[in-house]
């Protein structure tokens, strides 16, 4: 298989699809065609943007660091608007982190990933994405969960429960779904899908089985990552720390 090349054919391919995305969402009413669009093009120009700044930051350890720290901020920051609003979003830096950073600490300390730029920066930002995308629909969903069903929390007052344990009920079985895709995602490997890690490490010229432990060990390690964090996240929105949107 060759690799996909940067040409007129690849630019216009990919400017079909997104339009084609945005024509899908504006005639069946999604209400996202503009979002779509804009989405494509950020996602453009900000790859472009980080594979010269990668380049350049690969063999420079503070350059790596601060990288990594970057996009820790821009996921937290991400997830907490997905949840709240105001000085709240802040919280969502807490299962993002508690998620992220334990799992890349043991695939550093055991050498299972090098400590080099070239390795930490995407798997970095592999774990700090899945960190980002289970924290926003696990707190959107115990914050809705929490509004919605204000009455059975105060029933649970009345027995007695405190005011966590009440919140806890009601809102971790919906929260905990955000684990699903996932889990999904893992059982059907090599089944169903293909994940990026084993697809890039192909095209890269690494052998199949090669690939398959890269994939392995990437999803196996989100999983985790994306457990931790769905945990965090579900107790913080218990205690209050997510109040809904005004």
């Amino acid at each position: 298989m060759s690799p996909i090349e940067l040409s007129p054919v690849t630019a216009v391919a990919v400017v079909l699809l997104a339009l084609a995305g945005a024509a899908v969402a504006l005639l069946g009413r999604l209400g996202h065609a503009r979002a779509v669009l804009t989405a494509c093009l950020r996602a453009a120009v900000q790859l472009g943007a980080v594979a010269l700044i990668i380049v350049w930051a690969v063999d420079r350890p503070l350059a790596v660091a601060a990288f990594v720290l970057v996009m820790y901020g821009v996921a937290s920051l991400t997830a907490g608007r997905r949840i709240t609003s105001g000085r709240a979003v802040r919280w969502a830096a807490v299962p993002v982190a508690v998620g992220a950073l334990p799992v890349l600490a043991l695939l550093v300390g055991t050498g299972t990933v090098p400590l080099k730029g070239i390795t930490l920066i995407p798997v970095a930002g592999i774990l700090l994405g899945g960190c980002l995308t289970v924290t926003a629909l696990a707190g959107r969903r115990a914050v809705d969960e929490l509004v919605q069903r204000r009455g059975e929390v105060e029933a649970a007052l009345a027995l007695g429960f405190s005011e966590r344990d009440a919140a806890l009920e009601i809102c971790r079985p919906a929260a905990a779904q955000a684990l699903v895709p996932a889990l999904d995602q893992t059982s059907t490997v090599g089944l169903v899908t293909l994940p990026g890690a084993f697809v890039g490490m192909l095209l890269g010229g690494a052998s199949p089985l090669q690939a398959g432990v890269v994939q392995l060990v990437v999803l196996v390690a989100l999983l985790a990552a994306e457990a931790a964090a769905v945990l965090v996240t579900i107790e913080l929105a218990a205690r209050g720390r997510f109040p809904a949107r005004r």
